[in-house]
Formats: C-alpha cells, sequence, structure tokens
C-alpha cells in the first residue's frame, strides 16, 4: 500500500478506534500497524483516500482514557495479521504512532462530536 500523497485541499478527518485490550495498542504501537472489524474497513479506506490526512485516536474499552493517537499511513488491504489473535478483523493496514500517552476522557469533555448529536468525545 502506497502512503499518501498530500491533498492539501481535503479535509482531516478523525476517528475513535476503541480496542478490546490494551495489549493491541502495544502491539500496534511495537509494530506500526492495526487492524479492524471489516465493518470499519470501508469507511477508514475512503477516508484514506478522500482525505489529506486521517487521523486515528485509540481508547481501550472501560479505561476512560484515550492511550494516544496516529496517523493513518496507508490503505487497509487483504492481509491479516496473527498478532491479534481474533477471526474477527479485517485486513492489516499501517499506522504512524505521533503520541502515546493516557489521557483521561475528563481533559477532552470540552470536544463535542457534531456527527454524533453533539455528545462529548470520549
Amino acid at each position: 500500500s502506497k502512503s499518501p500523497s498530500p491533498r492539501p485541499n481535503m479535509p482531516l478527518r478523525y476517528f475513535i478506534m476503541k480496542s478490546s485490550n490494551v495489549q493491541n495498542i502495544d502491539i500496534s504501537q511495537q509494530k506500526g500497524i492495526w487492524s479492524t472489524t471489516p465493518s470499519n474497513e470501508r469507511k477508514l479506506n475512503r477516508a484514506f483516500w478522500e482525505s489529506s490526512m486521517v487521523y486515528l485516536i485509540f481508547s481501550v474499552q472501560g479505561s476512560g482514557h484515550f492511550q494516544g493517537f496516529a496517523r493513518m499511513a496507508s490503505e487497509i488491504g487483504c492481509e491479516k495479521s496473527q498478532d491479534w489473535g481474533s477471526s474477527g478483523f479485517g485486513g492489516v493496514f499501517k499506522v504512524e504512532w505521533i503520541r502515546k500517552e493516557s489521557v483521561p476522557f475528563q481533559f477532552a469533555h470540552h470536544l463535542l462530536n457534531p456527527w454524533n448529536d453533539n455528545k462529548k468525545v470520549q
């Protein structure tokens, strides 16, 4: 998969990626890859090609924190990874971690999502 070319007149996109456990986040940070469910793949690939940049904000379910954020660095391919040990995931794609830090949701409560009934971002 090729890296995105600069698309200066295209929008930035942001997605919150929920992980069922912290081990998946650790694997992602170590290997620079991520995998998601097949139902998310089309949306992420479309954003990858139609946006200037796609940022992924990671959170472990039930943690009450964000664990960091990364840039989507490739489209999602067909190759699967055994790293997560689950058949529920789709193809692997590259991510470039920008910040690896645990940030409590309360620090972002001033951010509202207009595409989700102006609910808090968490």
